[in-house]
């Protein structure tokens, strides 16, 4: 039974569950999220806007057909929300930057227009970096606050979906990621966040960051809310030809049949993990292997591909497709761009052709080189970052420097891989420990059996922010 005092804390799938047996209204539901919103949010500051009229119009909608026998899913009725860089027709759509704070697309993202067939509630869109890049705008108010430990940062860009999905004011949320957006996020508020396989879920009408590194993927609090988020989002999208055409398999029927995680190889590399990085990070993914062990799940040596050309080359990949998409505008008006994603954009017409190609050469190595790694094991378990904790005031240096910060993220968008992030512990600080599985391509079914049953056996992911 559901305790109502602490609903929005809820897991979407029991949310579903309710919605479909009508023992909850996602008209009534809608209105106690959105009360949440305007009670909880003003310091958090993890919306750009929140779409009160047409969320109660599409609670409405969903609360008649499924009085009237049409269930659609399990999204269906349930109050989410979205990263404010994916076109919504007739909305204005930022990126978070004050060059587009007055764009009016008019079309809605792909992804958007799945989770609305699916009977989705969305609440409104959501803070993140500008551009999707390294820091938020002036335009967009203060930064979007830590919920779990003041002070802090609350990762990127894909700052107001893990806020707003940790802080209770959706039951799950979309992000970007291509260097680290779900990740660092979701390690950070204590949520399980995909980031797909390249190319798994369309990016027709979702605003570019690097076109040949973007993924759109979910934000939630388990990987059954994921999978459930996963089944609507990922697919072939003829208006987007870098999507997949492989079968979409059911992703939470494939969690239901999981026999906990017995026959999976995990790898692990040690030295990769490094003397460099945080002991409770270490001691949190020793632990979670442990409890993999005792599922079932075979932890396997490996000696990972030297990732280290792959991370040094990211940015300048990430730069000059950053600056492909803003180059018209920014030198029709830079005025409008903040600081940082001015001069990413200035970094990315300027980089030196030969340094540009090389980037290219060593992704496809990196690439050849890991999928010859995933043919002796299932997965890879890594950390996300090498610091449990990253306070604002720390955070312009750190992004002087994006090498060592994206030492373990972006790697896995240079190679094209699916990546689950999953909370193993929490720190002295207070902040939840987060780490990741890495597969190979189109191996989202087994990150997310893996990481199923692991909250099965364990309780992180039940933890919950006091506000």
């Amino acid at each position: 039974m559901l305790d109502k005092n602490i609903i929005h804390y809820a897991a979407l799938t029991d949310i579903a569950d309710g919605i479909r047996s009508r023992e909850i209204s996602p008209v009534a539901l809608t209105q106690t999220m959105l009360g949440r919103i305007e009670s909880v949010d003003g310091p958090l500051n993890s919306y750009i806007s929140v779409t009160a009229e047409e969320a109660l119009a599409q609670a409405r909608k969903a609360e008649a057909e499924i009085a009237s026998g049409r269930y659609r899913g399990k999204l269906h009725g349930m109050p989410i929300a979205i990263k404010d860089l994916f076109y919504t027709a007739g909305t204005p759509s930022t990126f978070g930057s004050g060059a587009y704070k007055n764009y009016l697309a008019n079309h809605t993202a792909t992804v958007v227009q799945k989770l609305e067939a699916a009977g989705a509630v969305i609440l409104g869109r959501l803070h993140l970096h500008e551009g999707a890049y390294g820091e938020h705008h002036a335009d967009f108010g203060a930064d979007p606050a830590h919920p779990w430990v003041k002070g802090y940062w609350p990762g990127g860009s894909s700052s107001g979906s893990g806020v707003a999905t940790a802080a209770g004011l959706c039951f799950g949320s979309l992000g970007s990621d291509t260097g680290g957006s779900i990740r660092f996020p979701s390690a950070t508020n204590g949520l399980t966040g995909l980031k797909p396989t390249w190319g798994r879920v369309s990016r027709s009408g979702v605003f570019t960051l690097a076109d040949s590194l973007d993924t759109v993927g979910p934000m939630c609090r388990s990987a059954a809310d994921v999978a459930a988020m996963f089944d609507v989002i990922a697919g072939f999208d003829p208006n987007d030809s870098t999507s997949l055409t492989a079968p979409v398999p059911d992703y939470s029927g494939a969690l239901a049949g999981a026999l906990g995680a017995r026959g999976l190889k995990i790898g692990v590399d040690w030295r990769y993990v490094g003397e460099d990085c945080d002991p409770e990070i270490v001691a949190a993914m020793q632990a979670a292997l442990e409890v993999l062990e005792s599922l079932g799940a075979q932890v396997v040596p490996i000696v990972m591909p030297d990732t280290e050309a792959a991370g040094r080359l990211q940015p300048i990949m990430m730069e000059t497709e950053c600056a492909n998409f803003h180059h018209d505008l920014y030198k029709a008006d830079p005025s409008g761009f903040g600081k940082r994603l001015s001069a990413a954009i200035e970094r990315g017409m300027s980089y030196d052709p030969v340094k540009v190609s090389q980037a290219y050469i060593e992704r496809d190595k990196f690439k050849g080189a890991l999928a010859q790694t995933f043919e002796t094991v299932d997965m890879i378990i890594s950390p996300i970052m090498t610091k449990v904790g990253v306070t604002y005031d720390d955070l312009e240096t750190l992004l002087d420097d994006l090498g060592p910060v994206l030492r373990f993220s972006a790697p896995f968008n240079m190679s094209g891989s699916p990546a689950l992030t999953f909370p193993v512990g929490m720190a002295k600080a207070g902040l939840p420990i987060g780490v990741q599985l890495i597969g190979a391509h189109i191996s989202e079914a087994t990150l997310l059996k893996a990481v199923h049953a692991y909250q099965q056996a364990s309780d992180w992911h039940l933890k919950r922010p006091s506000l």
